[in-house]
């Protein structure tokens, strides 16, 4: 801040008394974006909306795609196992 005006003392107490407030402000929001709670919820509903869209309807083609991952995994496990058995 250079003002060329020179402030008075109850300018600059004004604001302080705003910088306050807006830490204040800001502290309660991260506290509130921090509690376990709340990180819980959002985390839940992010997975909500990898699986369903924003009309309720299940996305399949994600879940699909998820099933063939997994089955992919599985199948590649079975056959490393089968591998490492015969030895």
């Amino acid at each position: 801040m250079s003002d060329t005006k020179a402030r008075t003392a109850e300018q600059i107490e004004a604001d302080i008394a705003a910088t306050r407030l807006r830490l204040a402000s800001t502290v309660d929001e991260l506290v509130d974006r921090a509690n376990p709670k709340n990180v819980a919820l959002r985390q839940v509903e992010q997975a909500k909306s990898q699986v369903f869209d924003e009309h309720g309807q299940l996305r399949t083609q994600k879940i699909v795609a998820v099933a063939g991952a997994v089955a992919g995994v599985v199948g590649v496990l079975l056959v490393i196992r089968r591998l490492v058995g015969r030895r």
